[in-house]
């Protein structure tokens, strides 16, 4: 089976030096495969394309962060949620923010465009000028590092992962903040495939390989994960 994922979004899915596609997306899908007794190919895929390959069948499934949303399904099959997702805010170690409303009045770095810039935006004012924009979510990061900023708001994974590189800085989570999941996708109506990979993630859930991947690329506890 020929699996997309977009290899630029780190850590989901990457290219390591030696141009290997690694990722937690890359770890969740063999781990499932291994379950389902699957044999797969991963095929670096770029986003803007990725949905096209998979109607056309040089896709036969994608795992590549693709959040759970009542627009997709109307076009595409979900597995159950392999991820939490849901916008993380990162500080200084020494911070004593617990929310974003504990962030007024201090600069925040968030992704252009992103559901942390409309978070942000919605609080404290689109044209705040406390709220600088980036283009990625490694520049905000290393940006807070420097002392550029004061905290920055984004992809629970992307951050936890970045501000790990930084012993300076540590996240905070905004109960208020909604849960969305990721899950991976096939074709509409190739429903014995889709029962195959939810048979594997149900395994991988249930014997702790899940809850070992997680703690491998986030070190932190596996949130429990919705079974539908």
């Amino acid at each position: 089976l020929v699996v997309g994922s977009s290899a630029t979004y780190r850590p989901f899915a990457y290219e390591s030096p030696s141009k290997e596609i690694v990722g937690y997306d890359v770890d969740m899908i063999k781990a499932i495969a291994q379950k389902a007794g699957l044999k797969i190919k991963i095929v670096n895929t770029p986003w803007t394309g990725i949905f096209a390959a998979l109607n056309n069948g040089d896709l036969d499934l994608v795992i590549s962060g693709v959040t759970i949303n009542d627009k997709r399904k109307q076009s595409y099959d979900f597995t159950t949620p392999y991820f939490e997702a849901r916008q993380l805010i990162a500080v200084h170690s020494n911070s004593t923010a617990k929310s974003l409303k504990d962030l007024a009045g201090k600069k925040i770095g968030v992704v252009n465009g992103s559901t942390g810039d409309d978070m942000a935006s919605r609080e404290f004012g689109k044209t705040n000028p406390d709220i600088r924009r980036f283009e990625s979510t490694p520049v905000v990061i290393s940006e807070l590092a420097n002392n550029g900023l004061d905290a920055a708001i984004g992809d629970n994974g992307v951050i936890a992962f970045r501000a790990q590189e930084h012993k300076q800085l540590k996240t905070v989570s905004d109960a208020s903040f909604p849960k969305e999941y990721f899950g991976i996708v096939v074709k509409q109506g190739n429903k014995a495939l889709l029962d195959k990979l939810n048979a594997g993630l149900a395994s991988v859930k249930a014997d702790g390989s899940y809850a070992q991947i997680y703690k491998k690329w986030f070190q932190a506890e596996a949130p429990a994960l919705p079974a539908q």
